[in-house]
């Protein structure tokens, strides 16, 4: 009887523990409150609190509002009228900077976790589920020789129709910036999302996306490796093996493996590389590199700045010679985005100056803003329905 008392009492514990968390929410308040008129409401209860602020990614640089208090103790700042988007924030209670204690929603960039919220009517709407038929998102390792005779994990997307017919389909390969991860795209850029939305409206053509870890000397996402807790999440220029070419000479093992264990169309014009920031830089030179495998090419941001490079390795000589001769093997679609404000445009415009001087052709959309998820969550929205047509 006394063991049965304590097996109890255990439980008891355990259910109370559970319970105190279910209740840790604040009332009925509710944080943040998209208002009518897209204006955004935050609030946070912090009675004893001298200073209250919050800052987020709706403005260039970071939006910031300085929270008003109020006699109940309720902090609160609106925004401007915002533009439909997925925005990030994070709040500072007495100069300590935290989550928004209202809002259960979170996404990790590189290695500080941030709230987001939801401005409707637009791009955003994308970004979000519908009741739509939904794709499936697998996680699984590749074996890479290439990189240290290791595993490798990588994410990949097949439409809702993969596990109903027998097709094959086209393949974009979609690649993270610097500190990401085989996670980035899916967390932060809405991909499955994205594409679940774009297929259902017919949009795009229903398309396998395998998105990569671009990081050559880590096998998977911090945390997802057998460093377990040890690896915290770092930009990639931080780590060995950085724009050194590696990454780049290794992509055959990426390509050979999707083609193995997916329904494929293994021809160059059913394949597409894209990429951010580090990832654009991947993208280019993969692309270069290996002229008979791929047919579109998508520059996001691309981290084209080779100052500080070895252009003479392998993989990134003979860069114009390279563009030529990939000019010559044909291609369907070589497209260029960048916004105004980002610390990589001129990088971008020298670039395309580059291409024009040998008459290489590109397509090229300029946007506002800078080096931000908001714009690479929209290049996606234009360049994916440009693909396999």
């Amino acid at each position: 009887m006394r063991r049965l008392i304590t097996v109890i009492a255990a439980f008891l514990c355990i259910g109370a523990a559970a319970q105190q968390n279910v209740g840790f929410r604040q009332g009925n308040l509710k944080s943040p409150v998209v208002n009518e008129d897209n204006t955004v409401t935050f609030t946070v209860n912090a009675p004893a609190a001298s200073k209250v602020e919050v800052f987020g990614d709706w403005a260039v640089g970071h939006g910031y509002g300085l929270m008003e208090k109020n006699s109940d103790g309720l902090w609160t700042f609106t925004t401007p009228v915002l533009p439909s988007e997925m925005y990030t924030y994070r709040v500072i209670i007495d100069g300590v900077i935290g989550l928004d204690p209202l809002n259960p929603f979170t996404c990790r960039d590189v290695g500080t976790v941030f709230s987001i919220f939801y401005v409707n009517g637009g791009c955003a709407d994308y970004y979000q589920v519908h009741d739509v038929p939904h794709g499936s998102l697998t996680q699984e390792w590749y074996h890479s020789d290439a990189l240290g005779d290791v595993d490798r994990r990588l994410s990949v997307y097949t439409p809702a129709d993969y596990g109903k017919s027998r097709k094959r389909y086209p393949v974009l390969y979609l690649l993270h910036g610097s500190g990401g991860d085989e996670n980035a795209w899916v967390e932060l850029g809405r991909t499955v999302r994205i594409m679940d939305n774009l297929i259902a409206e017919g949009k795009i053509e229903p398309m396998i996306v395998v998105m990569p870890n671009g990081n050559a000397v880590k096998q998977a996402a911090p945390g997802e490796t057998s460093e377990n807790l040890s690896y915290l999440p770092v930009m990639t220029n931080q780590l060995k093996g950085y724009k050194t070419g590696s990454y780049e000479e290794s992509f055959d093992e990426i390509v050979e493996y999707i083609d193995r264990h997916y329904r494929t169309i293994r021809k160059k014009e059913k394949r597409a590389v894209a990429g951010l920031s580090m990832g654009g830089f991947h993208s280019l030179f993969i692309a270069l590199n290996h002229p008979e495998k791929f047919s579109y090419v998508g520059l996001l941001s691309a981290g084209l700045n080779t100052a500080f490079l070895d252009m003479t390795k392998p993989a990134y000589k003979d860069m114009e010679a390279k563009l030529k001769n990939f000019q010559k093997e044909g291609y369907d679609l070589f497209w260029i985005a960048c916004g105004k404000d980002d610390f990589l445009y001129q990088n971008n415009l020298d670039f395309m100056k580059t291409c024009d001087n040998i008459g290489f052709e590109y397509t090229y959309h300029e946007s506002e803003r800078g080096h931000i998820w908001a714009n690479w969550r929209q290049y996606l929205l234009l360049l994916t329905p440009m693909l396999f047509r």
